[in-house]
């Protein structure tokens, strides 16, 4: 297991999972989140089982938020060794029709679920390169192979995720830095999700091949997992984790 990640969005749903996780298994790690007091809680969560974790305020979409994150990172923990690019706007969206989408929820949208990957593994270069088996994973989403309607900003964000991570994993290679993106399918956390019923939450998973909700823990298992040694020889892939609702 890789010793320090810096996961972006990890106050809370599938981010706090992925923290956990990781902390359970020895690696430390840094929350990078919008709101501070949602990742602080997160740190309680690792410390009060015997982990380590820190959190910083961080906007993924600025550059010197992204350097302030690896520096402290660097400061805490001493070196590091792979990023979880989790951070994306989704759930406070409405659902419109692409034509109606306003031109600054657009822009957001991609400055946050797209931009704010590069920006991150710009900022972390130096340390990864150096690091003896550095990892990145950036959070995709299966909304990508269904084409899911009204929320083209959304979809189109996360497709651009698959290629960059795509051309990322080219060019990092000759250090040794893998990258990968995985596809998460639906997920229900705490986080409210006022456009989906809890009819359409049953439509969902009988759409998979295994039928059960996905869960947190789901996700951040194969996060886990691409961070670690047992995927040494994977790079530039697209993981798709989503109970066989997509069979790609």
């Amino acid at each position: 297991m890789t010793q320090s990640v810096i996961v972006t969005g990890g106050g809370q749903g599938i981010g706090r999972r992925i923290v956990l996780t990781l902390a359970e298994r020895g690696t430390s790690v840094c929350i990078v989140d919008t709101n501070k007091e949602r990742g602080a809680a997160v740190v309680d969560e690792v410390a009060a089982a015997g982990g380590r974790a820190i959190a910083v305020r961080g906007d993924v979409s600025s550059f010197a938020d992204c350097q302030a994150a690896v520096a402290d990172t660097l400061d805490a923990f001493g070196s590091l060794n792979g990023i979880v690019s989790n951070a994306a706007i989704f759930s406070t969206l409405p659902m419109r029709p692409f034509w109606e989408i306003p031109e600054e929820e657009w822009d957001m949208v991609m400055a946050v679920n797209l931009k704010g990957i590069w920006q991150m593994a710009r900022a972390a270069l130096a340390p990864l390169q150096a690091a003896e088996n550095a990892s990145i994973v950036n959070m995709s989403s299966s909304t990508v192979m269904m084409g899911r309607q009204n929320y083209a900003h959304y979809v189109g964000s996360k497709a651009g995720v698959i290629g960059l991570s795509r051309a990322m994993a080219r060019e990092l290679g000759e250090y040794n830095v893998r990258v990968n993106a995985l596809t998460p399918g639906p997920i229900f956390t705490e986080v409210p999700r006022a456009s989906v019923t809890p009819e359409q939450r049953v439509q969902l998973v009988n759409a998979q091949s295994l039928k059960r909700p996905g869960s947190t823990e789901d996700i951040a298992d194969v996060v886990a997992f691409l961070l670690g040694p047992d995927s040494r020889f994977m790079t530039g892939q697209t993981v798709n984790v989503d109970g066989g609702m997509m069979h790609i």
